[in-house]
């Protein structure tokens, strides 16, 4: 089998990134309700999908809703934009549909510790007392936790479609972009900047597409759960012989453990790999 999957699952730390519909004067979270009934709350992968596009200043596809449906102009190729190559399309016309199925696909990001129902209590008395008017009141959640979610990237179908094939040197730097992207991620929200760099990751490219490391970073009282790492990373040849870890030094409790358990490299030097073996893969 040829080695073609690229996927990383990744650790960072945030604070309150995404909100849903309020109720009334309060802003709420985008929230999930796990087993035993503890909370978590979350990042949309639309809402990650949003900053890895714009940061990697690909957010230029041409749009229009000619057929009542805002979506991409069905003039648009992946040869031209680099973003419907990525995440795919769909386009609509009185002909009929052509659709494009993502091959760089995104998961939420879901907090590891549970959301305790914080709130922030806000106003604008600044403001108002400014000209003498009246103070408005509002409740906002707010979560402080860190957060996981995985990137799984189908490296033979980036820059085909159809009868359009771009170079192989193209899709070498697509992805070479994509992973210095979500390396240095970061997100904008309610005035604050969150840094989504990752603390922890795990990943590589294998002979099967299957993110191996979703929904498998966990934390323990003691830190994060290696032995569950290890273990999906002894399951198989695959992952056994293709899996690099990375991690930043200083942040998890448990870095002794960490270290001896899965011999982690630093987190830069993962994402060098990584980019070292796309460009083999392309050449």
């Amino acid at each position: 089998m040829n080695k073609n999957g690229l996927t990383i699952t990744m650790i960072f730390d945030a604070s309150s990134a995404n909100y849903g519909e309020g109720i009334g004067n309060i802003s709420q979270l985008k929230k999930m309700t796990r087993s035993g009934g503890e909370v978590y709350t979350y990042i949309s992968r639309q809402a990650i999908r949003y900053n890895i596009v714009q940061q990697m200043q690909i957010d230029n596809t041409p749009v229009d809703n000619a057929q009542k449906v805002v979506q991409f102009s069905p003039n648009t190729t992946i040869k031209d934009y680099p973003e419907i190559d990525l995440f795919g399309y769909m386009k609509t016309t009185k002909g009929g549909q052509s659709i494009r199925s993502a091959v760089v696909r995104l998961s939420n990001a879901i907090s590891l510790e549970p959301y305790k129902s914080d709130t922030d209590f806000l106003n604008n008395m600044g403001l108002a007392k400014r000209s003498g008017l009246e103070n408005a009141l509002a409740q906002s959640e707010i979560h402080k936790s860190l957060y996981s979610y995985t990137i799984t990237i189908d490296l033979d179908k980036i820059g085909i479609d159809d009868d359009i094939e771009i170079e192989n040197s193209e899709k070498s730097e697509r992805i070479i972009k994509l992973l210095d992207t979500i390396q240095f991620l970061w997100r904008d929200i309610r005035g604050r900047r969150e840094n989504l760099n990752p603390l922890f990751a795990v990943g590589g490219i294998y002979e099967r597409k299957n993110p191996y490391f979703e929904d498998r970073l966990k934390l323990t009282r003691n830190g994060l759960d290696t032995e569950l790492i290890k273990s999906v990373k002894d399951s198989c040849e695959d992952t056994q012989s293709n899996t690099i870890i990375g991690y930043v030094p200083g942040f998890f409790s448990n870095e002794d453990e960490i270290t001896s358990t899965l011999s982690p490299v630093n987190i830069s030097e993962m994402f060098t790999k990584l980019k070292e073996e796309v460009r083999a893969y392309y050449a």
